[in-house]
């Protein structure tokens, strides 16, 4: 057989397919598709425990509205570790297929190059001849055409065979990245599914508090929740008297421009998504319980905070929703009002001063993820949702202040109350102090 013939059908038998991997990969995918169809199903389980806590949230406040709203909120989000367990499992399979890939494309760059020094060996221990002496010792013109012919097919198999080469080793790149896409990926889902795993825990534990402190009984529950309401009004004259007495100045021309939305919302997108479909239960596309100051005007006015009003906007949130710092900053202190007994406040809470002039509190929170002095980013995690203080249902309770006219205290320390809420740590400001978060939002 003639060298260059011999040598490229050498080379051609390097492009066998891999039957192994195409067995394997085909085994994966079905497997991939199987999880896609599960996570149809959970999707629309977790759709339809939404709508039935919609239609709870439209009740009278009861406490068997309370507990069942916690139930299926619990339920969701047992589905919810479900699709995100199923997502898991996908991106384990995924990278099980790209590794695949990998070590099909490595096995077939190395054929590759082992085909291509065989080829230049072969050259140069077989004739040594050159293709011109070749040409003139053929006996006959078609003899000569068909030594040319063989050379040149040798030579574009040899090219064939580097252009293969060049692709297979595109190919493996482009796979590789897709693996460390595809683990970056999955690390984020782990950190969902630790957050929801949390977020159970938040919910079975204020669903235990409830029941221990009503002893499952509906007039019990009514007097907790005139003894919070009483409580929250004498709390909120107290720091109202307060709050005229603090020699604190606000210079609102340090404040950023209104309107100029320089604050994230505290909540992920796909939470603050899922508002726009609940309109009809709010009333407005950003789940919002309670906005600022007197009447609904203030949605649409800078600063109409009085002393009466509502100094922040409420946002209704299962318990055990992850909430995220609005933006970079310092976290000025963290507390519970709770440890106060009798003191019906913030719960929970946590302050973050930004460079800005704007300082922003969380509060009622199930549990805190950060701690005094802390530097913190825009949508790093800061804590779990929760009831804690004076709610009477779940929700994030989102304050603005102005930096300047704000101070961390006790009323204790400031008028020497003994009453109330005189031992607890919380944020006080000046009437000033308070924004309203639309402004910034």
């Amino acid at each position: 057989m003639n060298r260059a013939f011999f040598v490229f059908l050498l080379i051609a038998s390097c492009f066998l397919p891999t039957i192994s991997y195409a067995q394997s990969a085909s085994d994966i995918q079905a497997q991939i598709d199987t999880n896609k169809q599960q996570l149809d199903a959970l999707e629309a389980e977790i759709a339809a425990f939404q709508k039935e806590l919609n239609v709870l949230g439209s009740k009278k406040n009861t406490l068997q509205s309370t507990i069942s709203s916690l139930t299926i909120s619990q339920k969701q989000l047992a589905a919810q570790i479900k699709v995100t367990q199923n997502k898991i499992a996908s991106a384990n399979l995924q990278i099980r297929e790209l590794s695949l890939s990998i070590g099909d494309k490595e096995a077939s760059i190395t054929a590759n190059q082992d085909a291509i020094a065989k080829a230049l060996r072969s050259i140069a221990q077989d004739e040594h001849l050159s293709l011109i002496e070749d040409l003139i010792s053929s006996h006959t013109l078609g003899e000569a055409w068909q030594s040319i012919d063989q050379v040149m097919l040798f030579s574009r198999a040899l090219g064939d065979d580097i252009a293969n080469l060049r692709t297979a080793r595109t190919e493996l790149a482009t796979n590789r990245d897709a693996v460390t896409t595809a683990k970056a990926k999955l690390v984020s889902l782990q950190r969902d599914l630790t957050l929801q795993k949390r977020s159970v825990d938040a919910s079975k534990v204020a669903q235990q508090k409830l029941l221990s402190d009503t002893k499952n009984q509906e007039s019990n529950y009514q007097k907790l929740i005139a003894q919070k309401q009483a409580a929250e009004k004498a709390f909120e004259q107290e720091l109202l008297n307060l709050q005229g007495q603090l020699n604190l100045i606000v210079h609102p021309n340090l404040l950023p421009k209104v309107g100029s939305g320089v604050l994230d919302w505290p909540f992920s997108n796909a939470f603050m998504f899922n508002c726009t479909a609940r309109k009809s239960v709010f009333g407005n596309l950003f789940c919002i319980s309670q906005f600022f100051g007197n009447t609904p005007f203030s949605t649409a006015n800078s600063q109409v905070y009085n002393g009466h009003g509502h100094n922040a906007i409420d946002i209704a949130a299962p318990i055990g929703t992850p909430i995220y710092a609005s933006l970079d900053g310092t976290v000025l202190a963290t507390g519970n009002t709770d440890l106060v007994r009798g003191c019906y406040s913030f719960g929970k809470w946590v302050m973050i001063v930004h460079g800005n002039g704007l300082s922003t509190l969380y509060s009622h929170l199930s549990t805190i993820d950060v701690t005094k002095g802390q530097q913190v980013s825009t949508k790093q995690l800061i804590g779990l949702s929760g009831m804690t203080g004076y709610a009477t249902g779940p929700h994030l309770h989102f304050g603005v202040y102005a930096t300047e006219g704000t101070q961390i205290m006790t009323l204790k320390q400031f008028r020497g109350a003994t009453v109330g809420c005189a031992n607890a740590t919380m944020p006080v400001a000046t009437l000033d102090a308070y924004l309203n978060p639309l402004s910034y939002l």
